[in-house]
């Protein structure tokens, strides 16, 4: 006599417990602010963004960040071939969004690094489910401000590329300070970028694309790749992301930039601290 399924009920997931107050969200994931008040505030280019982490992102941020993701806590000088397991040139990219684009970047250039950085938790998440399901291991995900990666965490020289894709543009006059492509945050970059290194920026926001030429354009450390020192065509390695795509069919702009790092050493040109 088979045996009727209601004698088995189907366990249903039990609800989780509240976490408690300062109890951390993913205990083996991204730390909430890593840095602290280690470092002196300043005004940030970056605004966290508190949206749903799915079940999926969750998951992947608690069982991957422990091999793939990095708290940028400025405490320690990174070795960038021993957290890759090998000597590829190496990308940084600050602000991937969800992490399609980076996904695609590194699937079509598996002998580039790419250390990706970020303060969206989803998309961290994201980032890391794409890099696993797709079997690349070029990437790392990096929590926290690039500014202090850059000025604390990175040797001189160290990377081969810099890419900043539709950072926030502040649109509002008040809070073009806030903007990330400045002198200051150019000078520090030169600093960790090998001679010919390329920094490669794009924005759906024309009025920043302007500053953006003008700032990179008047910075001693760079050149432009373009022979009438203008915006270069989207090149074929940054990919079409769906958010670009939108802007476009709303009839945006989308102005890419390509500078070259000159190889000529910066008097400003410091060691990390690590501190």
């Amino acid at each position: 006599m088979s045996e009727s399924l209601s004698e088995h009920p189907v366990s249903r997931p039990q609800p989780q417990p509240p976490r408690a107050k300062g109890e951390p969200r993913f205990p083996d994931g991204p730390m909430a602010d890593p840095a602290g008040s280690h470092f002196e505030r300043r005004i940030r280019s970056f605004q966290p963004r508190r949206s749903r982490v799915t079940a999926g992102q969750a998951e992947a941020l608690q069982r991957l960040w422990p091999q793939w993701g990095l708290d940028i806590d400025g405490h320690r000088v990174l070795g960038l071939p021993e957290m890759f397991g090998n000597a590829n040139p190496v990308a940084l990219e600050i602000g991937f969004g969800m992490g399609e684009a980076t996904a695609q970047m590194a699937a079509a250039d598996p002998g580039t690094n790419i250390l990706a950085v970020d303060v969206h938790t989803p998309g961290q998440g994201n980032l890391l489910n794409l890099a696993e399901r797709n079997g690349l291991t070029n990437i790392r995900v990096g929590n926290g401000d690039a500014i202090i990666l850059l000025r604390e965490m990175l040797a001189p020289d160290s990377l081969d590329a810099l890419r900043v894709y539709f950072p926030d543009p502040w649109p509002k006059k008040r809070h073009h300070k806030r903007r990330l492509i400045q002198p200051d945050f150019l000078t520090l970059a030169a600093t960790r970028l090998k001679p010919g290194a390329i920094v490669h920026c794009a924005t759906d926001w024309e009025p920043y694309a302007e500053q953006m030429l003008d700032v990179l354009t008047a910075h001693p450390a760079f050149e432009n790749t373009q022979p009438d020192g203008g915006f270069a065509p989207r090149p074929a390695n940054r990919p079409l992301t769906r958010f670009e795509g939108q802007g476009l069919d709303k009839g945006h702009v989308v102005n890419d930039l390509l500078f070259r790092r000159v190889p000529r050493l910066l008097h400003t040109d410091q060691p990390p601290t690590g501190a």
